[in-house]
């Protein structure tokens, strides 16, 4: 999943990073074909996998 949706709240997601080898962000949850239907038509998704992650929460788990 690699779609910015700010209804999601990816952005401040645990699961949402920089991959530099593509050079844009991702999710690093695996969404099965349903998740990712839904996630791409609802702009009110809420997906099952968020989790809140600030930026020290995010160092902390790089290191």
């Amino acid at each position: 999943m690699n779609r910015k949706n700010a209804q999601s709240g990816c952005e401040s997601c645990l699961y949402y990073v920089y991959d530099e080898e593509y050079e844009y962000f991702m999710c690093q949850m695996d969404l099965d074909e349903d998740e990712m239907a839904h996630f791409l038509q609802d702009r009110r998704y809420a997906c099952p996998y968020y989790r809140f992650g600030d930026e020290y929460t995010i160092v902390r788990k790089q290191i």
